[in-house]
């Protein structure tokens, strides 16, 4: 697969949240790192030396891991333009490890940030398979935003572009219940 703009989508996001991680981990509320894909450069432009054309080395696993008060955590960030999520933006093999990683006591989960509404909304991976297997039965490939539990959605609060602590702790509360 090759690098262009197209993987650069989520970037604005992606800052966002390592904004949010370096503000947690000055708290002392959490340790959370954004994990580099790692490519093999094609071609660098010699002036700017930038990598302007490259390929992935091998499939990337989740964007960000970390702990959360002792919490192993990982998660992935989408970002979509409209009020439907196609669930082609995640892959098997991302499912697969956050799978792994559950049933190794962690919490996975997804950030989906809703451009348009200016909203983020926490999927867990639990609510994340109910729709891949409506996918694997044949049925929608998207996720409608009626579909999505109200409780989940936030917005930037407290300073934090993308606080997403809460939602962790009400996942963790339900989990327990």
């Amino acid at each position: 697969m090759a690098w262009n703009s197209r993987g650069l989508r989520g970037s604005m996001l992606e800052e966002m949240i390592n904004l949010t991680n370096e503000k947690y981990r000055e708290c002392g509320l959490a340790l959370v790192q954004k994990v580099p894909t790692p490519i093999t450069p094609i071609q660098i432009d010699k002036h700017s030396r930038h990598i302007t054309l490259a390929y992935f080395d091998q499939k990337s696993t989740v964007d960000y891991i970390g702990a959360i008060q002792g919490i192993p955590v990982c998660f992935d960030a989408k970002e979509c333009a409209a009020d439907t999520f196609a669930l082609a933006n995640v892959h098997a093999h991302q499912i697969r490890f956050m799978q792994e990683f559950e049933g190794q006591d962690g919490v996975a989960f997804l950030i989906i940030y809703y451009k348009k509404r200016d909203e983020y909304y926490y999927m867990r991976l639990r609510e994340l398979e109910i729709y891949t297997k409506r996918v694997d039965e044949g049925g929608r490939k998207s996720i409608l935003l009626s579909e999505l539990s109200g409780e989940y959605f936030f917005k930037a609060s407290h300073g934090m572009y993308v606080p997403y602590l809460e939602m962790i702790k009400k996942d963790l509360d339900e989990r327990q219940a």
